[in-house]
């Protein structure tokens, strides 16, 4: 009933005469003065907005009074405010011409360089770049464009925590929850015109995450027409790019239509034997049906293909540098990578749009399908084929537990630098020599995935300070996975038995398996997730609020496809179903001081379903899943205050974020205090904190020169000590077992207050710009990145590290001093970067032509971006034994960022 009440008074309240303002204009680009269509036109700090028509032209409404600030948006141009005194007299700003933006050249590498592909299998890292690199807050857009670099998060935020839309319809993978940018990679023309909302803001489509929102709209009639070809040159992950889009525009039939392709190509990128290939396509046909309503057809198949890289040791960096890659092999004078990630995942969507003066409803459908792959050698009762293998390293023979070995120390080093990558004609030659069968063998690790989403949301203007939305999507799943045999290196046939306990993989095929089959492993994994949401903002001339919820359904199930001998009883057919069902909230409000000043408070509950790595513990093998599994709750509030001057604007943050009962699975042998085995260590009731402050601030200095200043103070931290359980299999003998039930309960990791591995936690940025009225610019930015720490070993942190696996008792000398000691976290060294970006346009016969560069880390710093400890050292004896010398075998892996790197593009419009 009080609700209802609420609801008619602001009802009631709104209807009430008010004087009005209208602002009109027409826009039109400089130099060419065409008129630009689909621009938005909106008072900062309010929702709603107008847009420009064909002709440029936009007329504007609102009752606000006082000093506020109008700002013109439109993709591809720099925006544009201007400071406006509403007292009821209409304002005509008259002829408004707006500048080519050229910095958005560089999206495309940027997001390339961000989507943390380049670490290995074990450890991922995931920015957020990508999702970013649409905003104008400059603080974002310093985090995208300068700390994304050295693998910054915002607010320490994995990149699950935001969404990504196509025309509405979710992207978001159900595998890990994160965007997969490789699907539109190479689209740069037909992805620019983007939507992104920032954090708890209100987004029209979509509840969404705690990070923030974007959705790319992709409609030819949002899309400039003409034609645009572009080309581009770096040393980053590829070398050379072609772009080429032609967009129609709307036609006087109400078509309108564009396709566009890209080429993305590099025999090896910054890191050495990383090869690129990626083609792009996209389609998309608009048909206007009436002034209300639209329908659109669109298509994106983006191929990519590339050679990975690997984290390494210091002690490997020390001897061959941080290009160095262990991946990859000549093979007949070519570079051939072990390490190959191939994606082709084909997009297909229908959107409805409606548009009328108070309601907005998009719907859609869209189906994807395709394969991703991971390339690997593997080898059975074979030596290692990698050269970073412990026992091929110096500290092997330094560390050896019967005294330094310093000439076979020395021999080691010798070898190594001889023969440092992948050596493949070793590999043929000790097939040829094994009667057929294969010692070494390329494959695939792949995933086949068939998904369908349905969306709809609804957007409804009840008057001018009532705005309502609602709005659900469904997704259903159907991913099937298997190890498959790319190249048998010279052998006849692969005999698929577990090497290590002579058991089956595949106990009802055949155990001779060869190019082309399936191998190891084969499952598949059904799963399906229902959201719904709905919404009310209210809008007054002091005030502004929201509140939005959310209801989501989720549901998995594995289905085994090989019976595993290990898991006899346990990996054929079904697995039992998971499902959880889910609740969020979340709401801000904003008081305007002043249309300039104005402060935001806004606040979430959120609680979401696992991701399908979290779920299944080894899904590979057999149906088990994580016992008690929760749903994951977020807590998390923010306080931001924002300035609108003439000359100054910017935004300061403070943000407070708990994560509760997070899951966690890593896969690793371990020489541990309770045995030795591979595990799949199962890590529960982990809590995380965030928590820290954000600024970014530009200053106009004159019409030609633009200060800007940005910085996050940050702490990441562990909140609890999670809860430990380790699962192996139990077909070896029964004396060599940790335990014959196959699992066993290490009790809690003591991580509370340790670092969480989210890079930097500090950084700050310093930028200047040049802006000529001939059409051209410089911009220079200074970065300090700091407090960044690697990633724990979480099963050295439990009692079991302690504990001597011989004698079952605490080694005498593992006090708690000297625990902590060699346990303490390692924190990577502060660095500096400069970065330096320029460009110049010219129109010729009324061609648009643009030059951009970008020159990142001018002085060729080395820096670490990111790391982890390996958890093969799991009891306290053979960790200490292993730092005796200062060069341990398993030592922690490092990440090193780029050194000097470019990128160039050239550009014509017609």
């Amino acid at each position: 009933m009080r609700t209802a009440m609420f609801l008619l008074v602001f009802c009631c309240a709104a209807q009430l005469y008010s004087q009005s303002t209208i602002i009109s204009g027409s826009l039109k680009e400089k130099g060419t003065k065409a008129p630009i269509q689909n621009a938005i036109v909106a008072i900062d700090g309010f929702s709603k907005e107008s847009f420009t028509g064909v002709n440029g032209h936009f007329t504007f409404e609102t009752s606000l009074v006082g000093e506020h600030i109008l700002k013109i948006i439109v993709p591809d141009f720099i925006s544009k405010s201007f400071a406006i005194s509403l007292d009821g007299q209409n304002i005509d700003l008259g002829e408004v011409f707006l500048e080519k933006d050229i910095v958005r050249e560089n999206t495309d590498n940027l997001i390339v360089l961000s989507d943390g592909e380049l670490a290995d299998d074990e450890e991922t890292i995931s920015g957020s770049s990508g999702i970013l690199q649409s905003s104008k807050d400059i603080f974002l857009k310093r985090a995208a464009f300068d700390f994304g670099q050295a693998f910054f998060k915002v607010r320490g935020y994995d990149s699950s925590n935001g969404q990504v839309l196509l025309n509405g319809i979710p992207m978001n993978k159900f595998y890990d929850g994160r965007p997969q940018w490789n699907n539109w990679g190479g689209l740069n023309d037909v992805i620019r015109n983007q939507e992104f909302t920032n954090a708890l803001s209100v987004n029209t489509y979509t509840f969404g995450g705690i990070l923030g929102n974007t959705n790319i709209n992709t409609r030819p009639s949002g899309l400039r027409p003409g034609i645009r070809l572009s080309g581009s040159m770096s040393n980053r992950t590829y070398r050379s790019r072609l772009m080429a889009t032609y967009n129609s525009g709307l036609k006087n039939n109400g078509l309108a239509y564009t396709f566009s392709s890209s080429r993305r190509w590099s025999n090896t990128g910054y890191v050495d034997g990383t090869l690129y290939d990626a083609y792009s396509f996209f389609g998309s046909l608009e048909c206007k049906i009436n002034d209300k309503n639209t329908l659109a057809l669109t298509s994106l198949l983006a191929r990519n293909r590339r050679g990975r890289s690997a984290a390494i040791t210091e002690e490997v960096f020390d001897l061959v540098g941080n290009q160095y890659n262990p991946y990859w092999g000549n093979q007949g004078g070519k570079i051939r990578n072990s390490r190959e990630r191939n994606i082709f995942e084909p997009l297909f969507m229908l959107n409805h749009f409606l548009q009328s003066k108070k309601l907005t409803w998009t719907s859609g459908i869209a189906y994807q399908f395709g394969k991703n792959a991971r390339g690997r050698l593997g080898y059975y009762n074979a030596p290692n084929p990698d050269p970073t293998y412990y026992r091929y390293l110096p500290s092997f023979y330094i560390n050896s537990p019967i005294g330094a070995d310093f000439n076979n120390a020395s021999l080691a080093k010798e070898g190594f630098l001889k023969n440092p990558q992948v050596q493949w004609s070793r590999l043929y030659t000790a097939n040829l020599s094994s009667e057929g069968k294969a010692a070494y063998l390329l494959y695939d690790d792949v995933v086949k995935n068939k998904e369908i989403t349905f969306s709809s949301v609804m957007d409804y203007n009840l008057n001018e300070h009532v705005q309502l939305g609602i709005g659900g999507n469904f997704k259903k799943l159907s991913s099937e996975n298997f190890a498959e045999i790319q190249d048998l290196l010279g052998a006849s046939f692969h005999e698929d038995i577990d090497s290590f306990s002579n058991t089956l993989n595949d106990v009802n095929g055949s155990s001779s398996k060869t190019d082309g089959e399936k191998f190891n492993y084969h499952y598949k994994i059904d799963a399906t997730h229902l959201v719904g949401f709905g919404q009310m903002s209210l809008n007054f001339k002091r005030w502004k609020s929201f509140v939005s919820g959310s209801f989501s359904s989720f549901g998995a199930r594995r289905n085994g496809l090989f019976q595993n001998e290990r898991f006899f009883e346990n990996s054929l057919s079904n697995s039992e179903k998971v499902s959880f069902s889910s609740f969020a909230l979340k709401s801000g409000v904003t008081y305007f001081y002043s249309g300039r000043h104005w402060l935001t408070v806004n606040g979430a509950v959120v609680n979401k379903p696992p991701t399908l790595q979290n779920i299944f513990i080894n899904p590979r093998e057999n149906n088990d899943i994580v016992p008690e599994i929760q749903t994951e709750k977020i807590t998390t509030i923010d306080l931001s205050y924002f300035i609108r001057l003439p000359d100054l604007t910017g935004r300061v943050s403070a943000f407070y974020t708990r994560f509760q009962n997070t899951t966690d699975i890593n896969f690793f042998f371990v020489n541990s205090g309770v045995g030795s085995d591979f595990v799949q260590e199962v890590i529960t009731a982990l809590d995380k904190l965030h928590k820290g402050i954000e600024l970014g601030l530009e200053y106009q200095v004159s019409a030609n020169v633009k200060l800007s200043a940005a910085g996050n103070v940050g702490e990441y931290i562990y909140a609890s000590d999670p809860s430990v359980h380790i699962n192996f299999d139990t077909a070896g003998a029964e004396e060599d077992l940790i335990d014959p039930e196959g699992n066993i309960d290490l009790g809690i990791a003591k991580l509370k207050d340790l670092k969480l591995a989210q890079g930097p936690q500090t950084a700050f940025a310093l930028g200047v710009e040049y802006r000529s009225p001939k059409y051209w610019w410089i911009g220079a930015t200074t970065n300090y990145l700091a407090n960044n720490f690697i990633n724990i070993s979480t099963i050295t942190r439990t009692q079991s590290f302690l504990l001597d696996s011989d004698t079952g008792e605490r080694f005498p000398e593992a006090t708690d001093e000297n625990v902590t000691r060699i346990l303490k976290q390692q924190k990577l060294d502060d660095f500096y970067l400069l970065n330096v970006v320029g460009g110049k346009s010219w129109i010729v016969n009324k061609k648009y032509i643009s030059a951009f560069v970008s020159v990142n880390n001018v002085f060729d710093q080395v820096f670490k971006s990111g790391g982890y400890e390996q958890s093969r050292n799991g009891n306290y004896g053979q960790l200490k034994q292993d730092n005796l010398s200062g060069t341990p075998s398993f030592a922690p892996k490092y990440w090193y960022g780029y050194g000097r790197t470019y990128f160039l593009n050239l550009a014509i419009s017609f």
